[in-house]
């Protein structure tokens, strides 16, 4: 295979690919992961590693603590699931995405290898993010679980500090059908005596986390219990907050607009404290200018972003209950007339934690991501009417925001989501600038 589309197309078809293929994708155990790493010498146990998990906020809060520690000065890798555009957006070294002849070589080279372990798709790319961090020499790399946490690929790191975000019900055909076996698999990232910050406290979860962090000797950071926050101002492109520790208070803003980066950034602000104790010099300035930046030093998109104004249109990846909930309080703080909304989700995803949330007052345009896991636009149609949401059956999600737009009027707003799927589609005609 000469070019990296070759390449990209050998991955895609070749291996199990869960965006694709769903649960028959999820490997329940690391050998595959470890046999890729062993046989290229273990490339994750040559730099410092942050590990993050979570149900909603790991890909927000892997991007701030990315742009932290790069504008602290340190050499930063960043790897992330899935990716919405393009392939090499999973793996960047201080903002910049891996080289596209870097994908071609590493599988080329470790091709047989692949034939004869038979990983996952997951599972080549967190070996090549790997190798790849390493051979940049990296000083410190951000790592985001990819599903779940104890089982999951990325769990073969010792890092310096994890963190979980939030749990909520979401892959519960894979990860449980309770909060507490959920918590219990992402709390599988905690290793023995490694510092772990959870970052927002549930009543059902806090005794998982608390009772394996006690087991292992692990020192363990409630986020919401030490910092308090409070919002100051809020406008289409940034966010100002106060955020106190025992009436010690520090002013931030964020160019992450979403309501849920309130919860987001305390987690992350309590894993810059462990850091520090481990003697990473990340001053107060630093801080102050990382998350005001965050989308231009790491290219985060598809949190709460806009993408033009005139109309009105707004995408969020959210697509799980606690996901949708954040869309929804998020939506209740924009003014408008008319909301419309371009959904669609896929098969596996229980609707019954997601519909119920939405507004009923809404004009719906469903809509299937160009994917075999996507479910189709008549069915969601079907079970959204269940819920009393009701609107129009578009078929590709091309056709669903032309619609949309065509039934847009002056003071309306277009808010596309459900999956990442579907905002991935969108932002192939909307790139960053």
């Amino acid at each position: 295979m000469k070019t990296y589309t070759e390449v990209i197309d050998y991955l895609y078809n070749r291996l199990p690919m869960f965006t694709r293929d769903g649960a028959s994708a999820y490997k329940e155990n690391l050998d595959r992961t470890i046999a890729l790493c062993d046989a290229i010498g273990n490339p994750q146990n040559s730099y410092k590693t942050i590990h993050v998990a979570g149900t909603n906020g790991k890909g927000s809060s892997s991007h701030m603590l990315a742009a932290i520690s790069a504008s602290a000065g340190y050499k930063t890798g960043l790897y992330t699931s899935p990716h919405l555009v393009d392939f090499r957006e999973r793996i960047r070294v201080d903002g910049e995405w891996i080289d596209a002849q870097f994908v071609v070589d590493y599988v080329n080279s470790q091709k047989d290898l692949i034939e004869e372990v038979q990983p996952s798709f997951f599972e080549v790319t967190v070996a090549m993010a790997f190798d790849y961090f390493a051979q940049q020499q990296v000083d410190v790399a951000v790592i985001e679980v990819g599903l779940g946490g104890r089982l999951d690929s990325t769990n073969i790191i010792q890092p310096e500090v994890s963190l979980i975000t939030n749990i909520g019900m979401d892959h519960m055909n894979i990860l449980g059908d309770t909060l507490e076996e959920i918590a219990q698999e992402k709390a599988g990232i905690i290793k023995k005596e490694i510092p772990v910050v959870i970052s927002e406290t549930n009543g059902i979860t806090a005794p998982v986390f608390r009772a394996i962090a006690e087991q292992l000797n692990a020192p363990i950071v409630f986020a919401d219990q030490k910092y308090v926050l409070s919002l100051k101002e809020k406008t289409a492109s940034t966010q100002v907050v106060d955020v106190c520790e025992k009436g010690d208070c520090r002013e931030f803003t964020l160019d992450l607009t979403g309501s849920y980066q309130q919860k987001n950034i305390l987690g992350v602000l309590s894993v810059v404290d462990e850091l520090r104790k481990k003697d990473f010099d990340i001053s107060g300035e630093t801080l102050y200018t990382a998350l005001a930046n965050v989308q231009k030093l790491t290219g985060l998109q598809g949190r709460w972003q806009t993408l033009s104004t005139d109309p009105l249109v707004i995408c969020d990846t959210g697509h799980n209950e606690d996901g949708i909930k954040e869309v929804i309080k998020n939506l209740q703080n924009i003014s408008y007339n008319q909301l419309h909304i371009v959904i669609g989700a896929m098969k596996d995803k229980d609707l019954d934690h997601m519909l119920p949330y939405l507004p009923k007052d809404a004009m719906y345009y469903f809509c299937s991501p160009d994917m075999p896991r996507a479910m189709e636009a008549e069915e969601l149609e079907m079970k959204a009417a269940m819920y009393d949401l009701h609107g129009y059956i578009c078929g590709e999600v091309s056709n669903a925001l032309h619609k949309a737009k065509s039934n847009y009027k002056t003071g309306d707003l277009i808010f596309i989501g459900g999956s990442n799927f579907v905002v991935a589609e969108v932002l192939r005609d909307h790139p960053l600038p």
